[in-house]
């Protein structure tokens, strides 16, 4: 029997299903928006920078931290973080938290599978956006077409705020 060739990496249905929806417009918040939402509500900017909640489950909620001092501080305040986490939440309560360290992108680091499209893709007009799709709609690699239709989008949004700034 002959090996099937992996020529793709394998990704998780709810990400494709969330692309999917992205593409024709149709917002849902994804139980992972939802976690995340919570936890930055509950916990305030400042711890929400140092750590990201990474799912649920058997009411335990697990987070990531960026360091071993962090973990340390946050050991003190979980009887308190659970407390305005479940307020927050509106869901079945978490009965524990289980801190770990582990990889901490930045917020604005989102996964490269996701739509190329950006909360500002509104503010461009259809001779642009059409404009962008001609512009890309020769290259081959869906990666790459993806990154310059988000580079022209950002550049013509911003020449456009820039010339609104200029104008009396």
């Amino acid at each position: 029997m002959r090996k099937r060739s992996q020529s793709a990496k394998l990704q998780h249905l709810g990400d494709i299903l969330q692309t999917i929806l992205q593409k024709h417009k149709i917002f849902i918040r994804s139980e992972e928006t939802h976690l995340s939402d919570t936890w930055n509500r509950a916990v305030g900017p400042q711890i929400a920078a140092q750590t990201r909640p990474a799912r649920i489950k058997k009411n335990t909620l697990f987070v990531n931290v960026s360091t071993s001092i962090w973990m340390q501080q946050l050991h003190f305040l979980k009887e308190e973080i659970m407390e305005k986490y479940n307020l927050q939440s509106g869901r079945e309560p978490i009965t524990n938290i289980y801190f770990s360290i582990g990889e901490i992108s930045p917020p604005w680091a989102k996964k490269t599978h996701q739509s190329f499209l950006s909360p500002e893709y509104h503010l461009l007009k259809e001779r642009d956006k059409k404009l962008i799709e001609k512009s890309t709609a020769s290259i081959a690699d869906e990666e790459l077409r993806n990154i310059l239709k988000r580079v022209l989008m950002k550049s013509i949004i911003r020449k456009r705020h820039a010339a609104m700034r200029k104008v009396p």
